[in-house]
């Protein structure tokens, strides 16, 4: 019997300010990244909310969605080009053509599903501490995944606890999950992604782990040597790379406790069955430079096996004892790949 295959990760070097805007455009943190057929880069920003398109050089190409989104999260362009906007702050998943033109709407925009949320605090962790129990799409969604299939899942998180399963044209199949630690529990589902058998990876957030599931719901296993796993992105080879938020020394997770020391953000590069090939970031004194992270939210791979890193410092990091405000302008990060 043959040898299994070595699988071993990538070498990337940053490239320092990649994202060339242009007069009159600005953000104040980028919560998606996606691209598409052609390599072309869509960022999904914060304040104000839009999408932005750019070359794979950092070239800006236009803009779309103003006055559409409450509150810009998760972004994805499934096999067709189409474009998957997660908006959590009205509870809707927005579809559109890569020009921006309105193809169909998952969700009522404005109206958030029966959970019990009610997020008042104090909390301890997040919001999510906050649910009462499971319910229907969407209260709070966080992100979408396109199966091989077609099928849409979505990972349903701040104001829910549960992975729901779409047809490929926005129809309920089921859903799953309750609040928990144990297996298809969740707290805080929020990253979500299908490799190319078909398996739903969904970031467990706030439990430190990834967990894996059929195309069904079937529980099939999980993935612990994570840290607060926010996306993911699968390349051709099967690797799976995660953007891995910052945890401060004080905070807790709801498996490892309150912090002792800081745990800043990362990203991780892991082979198709888990194991850890490589990470990078992981520095509380120098994360605001290239090649650290401050607040790793969102993820992609191109066709050149190039990685995109989106983050938020603005709406996680930025505030007193934290992250001055004169380090808010890193929030893209493009790693090209050279081996």
């Amino acid at each position: 019997m043959p040898e299994p295959a070595i699988v071993t990760a990538p070498a990337f070097d940053v490239v320092a300010d990649w994202e060339r805007l242009p007069a009159g455009v600005s953000h104040r943190d980028v919560t998606g990244v996606a691209v598409d057929s052609q390599d072309r880069v869509y960022l999904f920003v914060r304040f104000p909310h839009r999408v932005l398109v750019y070359a794979r050089d950092g070239t800006f190409i236009r803009r779309w969605g103003d006055d559409i989104f409450t509150m810009a999260h998760g972004l994805t362009i499934g096999p067709d080009d189409r474009v998957y906007c997660v908006d959590n702050g009205d509870h809707s998943i927005r579809v559109f053509t890569l020009e921006g033109v309105p193809i169909l709407t998952l969700g009522v925009p404005g109206q958030a599903s029966d959970t019990g949320y009610d997020p008042k605090p104090p909390y301890d962790v997040h919001a999510c501490e906050c649910i009462g129990y499971p319910g229907p799409p969407f209260n709070r969604c966080c992100n979408l995944a396109v199966a091989p299939s077609g099928e849409l899942y979505v990972a349903d998180g701040y104001g829910n606890c549960r992975v729901h399963r779409f047809s490929a044209d926005g129809e309920l199949i089921q859903s799953w999950g309750k609040i928990g630690t144990g297996p298809g529990e969740f707290h805080l589902p929020h990253g979500i992604g299908c490799d190319a058998a078909g398996r739903v990876l969904v970031c467990d957030r706030e439990n430190d782990r990834i967990q894996i599931f059929s195309p069904d719901g079937d529980y099939l296993d999980h993935w612990t040597d994570i840290q607060r796993p926010c996306d993911l992105a699968i390349d051709a080879q099967g690797l799976v790379y995660v953007a891995e938020l910052w945890r401060p020394k004080g905070k807790k997770s709801f498996v490892h406790g309150e912090m002792r020391e800081d745990h800043p953000g990362r990203v991780t590069v892991l082979s198709p069955d888990g194991k850890v090939l490589d990470r990078w970031g992981g520095s509380s004194e120098l994360r605001h430079t290239p090649g650290n992270f401050i607040a790793p939210h969102g993820i992609a791979v191109d066709s050149h096996g190039d990685v995109y890193v989106a983050e938020v410092p603005y709406s996680f990091a930025i505030r007193p004892g934290w992250i001055p405000a004169e380090q808010g302008n890193h929030q893209i990060q493009k790693f090209v790949r050279r081996n």
